[in-house]
């Protein structure tokens, strides 16, 4: 197997983002769907929505359930909010599918998982998603990708428009091996989850790596540390969605999504310090990171 291509933001041109032609009204720009937070982590799909909508997609939908729908509004105004089913102790339902059947004609990207506690319960809400009527590309991070079973026909309907986010605590869990074998060969182990799901795996860590279905690999070393604080990865999975709902492949978005992340780390490492920014500062450097890195994101 070939070694993986170093990426950059000097060098991200090389994978082109659909050009934005005319009078782009924001149905063209792509609608993403949010699922994710619940009763522990509610401000994992404010972040994760955010910031899909701040690498340029035109319009947000948010699943919540009734116990944060109203906080979950006033906190993303841009958003609409949808009330679905939740469990017991908080979490979005399995239900929540079914309830939001109608809506997923209509996404153009879907994110599950962000802030969900409950592998189970997360990757049953994931499945039924994907048996909905949809065109939409998926994004399956945190509880929503360990629950679910990628040998599972729903998943499999998926191939080519599916993109997973593990770090390397998850990534042991996908593939049934100790963290310490991850750690010791990340890109293997990200080439066998690849294969597995037939998706593209964004294999987080100090070095990053993007793996194609069929094991071709990108290798991003430009993170920094800073990046490795809670909500990080919410934000990275909302980068990542907005690109999709943009019209980008998986592979184009998650490389992109990768180099955005770490140019907005880096920017933050600059002016706040390289450890204590938060998540939620990432948000706002990532149109600014974008702007620099496009050639042209935007034709008149």
């Amino acid at each position: 197997m070939s070694a993986p291509q170093d990426i950059s933001l000097e060098t991200v041109d090389a994978f082109p983002l659909p050009e934005l032609r005319g009078a782009v009204d924001k149905s063209a720009r792509g609608q993403v769907l949010v699922l994710g937070g619940g009763g522990v982590v509610p401000g994992a799909a404010l972040l994760t929505g955010l910031a899909a909508l701040r690498v340029g997609a035109g319009k947000l939908q948010l699943a919540a359930t009734a116990a944060t729908a109203a906080p979950l509004g006033v906190a993303v105004p841009e958003a609409a909010i949808l009330t679905v089913s939740a469990t017991p102790d908080g979490e979005l339902a399995p239900q929540a599918a079914t309830d939001l059947s109608p809506r997923l004609k209509s996404a153009d990207a879907v994110v599950v998982g962000p802030g969900m506690m409950d592998a189970e319960t997360a990757g049953q809400l994931a499945l039924g998603l994907m048996a909905a009527e949809t065109t939409a590309a998926f994004v399956l991070d945190a509880a929503a990708m360990t629950g679910v079973d990628y040998g599972d026909p729903r998943v499999k309907r998926l191939a080519g428009r599916l993109v997973i986010t593990p770090h390397a605590g998850e990534m042991a869990t996908l593939i049934g091996v100790g963290r310490d074998a991850v750690e010791e060969d990340p890109l293997g182990m990200a080439r066998r989850a690849a294969s597995a799901a037939s998706a593209v795996v964004v294999m987080k860590g100090a070095e990053t790596f993007i793996v194609s279905p069929d094991g071709r690999a990108w290798r991003h070393q430009d993170g920094v540390v800073g990046l490795a604080t809670s909500g990080s990865g919410d934000v990275l999975a909302g980068i990542i969605g907005g690109l999709l709902a943009r019209g980008a492949s998986p592979l184009v978005a998650s490389v992109w999504g990768v180099c955005i992340h770490g140019g907005a780390g880096a920017r933050l490492a600059h002016t706040v310090g390289p450890l204590g920014f938060l998540a939620r500062e990432l948000l706002d450097e990532i149109p600014r990171v974008l702007a620099a890195a496009a050639r042209s994101p935007v034709r008149p």
